[in-house]
């Protein structure tokens, strides 16, 4: 979920200054379509085993409609595999009370929001610049079973969550010099923290990342979501010489980059 590279772009073409409400600024950037060039969708699509090849696109958002359409991208991802588990009752209803069903339904609408809200952005589904769902492949050709097994759609939640929350950070030093959307983006970003700890202690692990570990049960093939968070050393400072590896690491997230989401998403688009 990488709403913040798009968000980083409006920066540029000069749409909102500190002084500018959040409300002025998303009524312009609603407008920008009748302005700026169709971009392409910017995924191309994973090599992983048994699963089909199509054209590859760039994964670089080029404009701020191309970095709107990779932030929509993404919502889509989490949206669908959300509503899917929803419609297929892998969620059991009378896990820990009703308690996981209940907190996947706030998750499922949280993730519709933004949906919504990017798209309108992009001017609406009749805009030019709209891009429509792609589709996507949970199980990654046959690999995995996540709406026929509870424990392996809570593994790809985590994943996914996990994955937001770096994302997030990888962009938040674009948006330093822009105090309004630095906050816009900050209220979104520590929700979707609150995604990832929530998923997390329902799969009994901590609510926060410890070294690269990426937690019993989880494919192999999300380990990219954890790479590099086993980094102690913060502003020169070891934190694990007083707090041991595992405390030091758990202590401070560490950010994806453009090209490292856009890797892992990658694996479930066809």
């Amino acid at each position: 979920m990488n709403i913040l590279k798009f968000i980083e772009s409006f920066t540029n073409e000069g749409i909102m200054t500190s002084t500018g409400s959040r409300r002025d600024s998303f009524t312009q950037f609603g407008n920008l379509g009748k302005n700026l060039a169709f971009a392409s969708i910017p995924f191309g699509l994973s090599a992983l085993a048994n699963k089909a090849m199509a054209q590859d696109i760039t994964p670089t958002p080029a404009t701020p409609i191309g970095a709107l359409q990779f932030a929509l991208t993404l919502e889509y991802l989490e949206n669908e595999f959300y509503a899917m588990a929803l419609d297929s009752g892998v969620i059991p209803a009378s896990e820990n009370g009703g308690r996981d069903l209940k907190v996947f339904q706030q998750i499922a609408d949280h993730e519709a929001d933004h949906v919504k809200f990017l798209i309108a952005g992009l001017g609406g589904t009749s805009s030019a610049n709209f891009v429509p769902k792609p589709t996507f492949d949970f199980t990654v050709g046959g690999a995995f079973d996540p709406f026929g097994n509870y424990q392996t759609f809570l593994a790809l939640a985590q994943a996914f969550e996990d994955t937001g929350v770096r994302a997030y950070k990888g962009q938040a030093a674009n948006l330093i010099s822009t105090p309004d959307l630095l906050t816009a983006a900050l209220q979104i970003h520590s929700v979707e923290a609150r995604h990832a700890s929530e998923v997390r202690r329902l799969r009994g692990l901590k609510g926060w990342i410890s070294n690269a570990e990426r937690g019993a049960g989880m494919p192999e093939a999300t380990q990219a979501v954890y790479d590099g968070e086993g980094v102690t050393v913060q502003a020169g400072y070891n934190t694990a010489t007083l707090f041991g590896a595992s405390a030091g690491s758990e202590a401070y997230d560490e950010p994806l980059t453009t090209q490292q989401v856009v890797n892992i998403a990658n694996i479930f688009i066809v």
